[in-house]
């Protein structure tokens, strides 16, 4: 009388999905919620902040992970920007410790855009400064 209830536990074990699928399948549930909500979004937070980096340009203003405010003076080699936080005071930072950019700085200008301050005078055709020009 007493072995009668320890075949019936025995039997109804192996139920729902074989017994050993079924023992993995929270853990894969764990693993698919942790991917959702913690190393997706991590990872586009990631994509985003290396694209941010490699879109630096003179001119930008920029915040440090340290809370420095300054403006991007020129991007060095190595992963390296100069940046200037002060009048005449300029500092050497990593590309990477940089949180976020505030203002972009005006683009700069190649050879096609610049206009020439000398302009030639059409009815003398002698060259006239520019006005505005601070050339003495």
């Amino acid at each position: 009388m007493l072995i009668a209830p320890a075949y019936a536990q025995a039997a109804g074990g192996e139920g729902f999905l074989g017994g050993g699928l079924a023992s993995l399948l929270p853990l894969v549930l764990i693993f698919v919620v942790f991917y959702f909500l913690l190393i997706r979004p991590q990872q586009k937070k990631a994509k985003l902040h290396r694209e941010m980096i490699s879109n630096i340009r003179r001119g930008d203003s920029i915040l440090t992970q340290g809370g420095i405010i300054g403006r991007v003076t020129k991007v060095l080699e190595d992963n390296r920007l100069m940046v200037e936080i002060a009048d005449g005071v300029r500092v050497q930072c990593s590309a990477s410790s940089v949180q976020d950019v505030l203002n972009r700085g005006e683009p700069t200008r190649t050879n096609s855009g610049r206009k020439d301050k000398r302009q030639k005078d059409k009815s003398t055709g002698a060259k006239s400064e520019a006005v505005g020009s601070d050339k003495t």
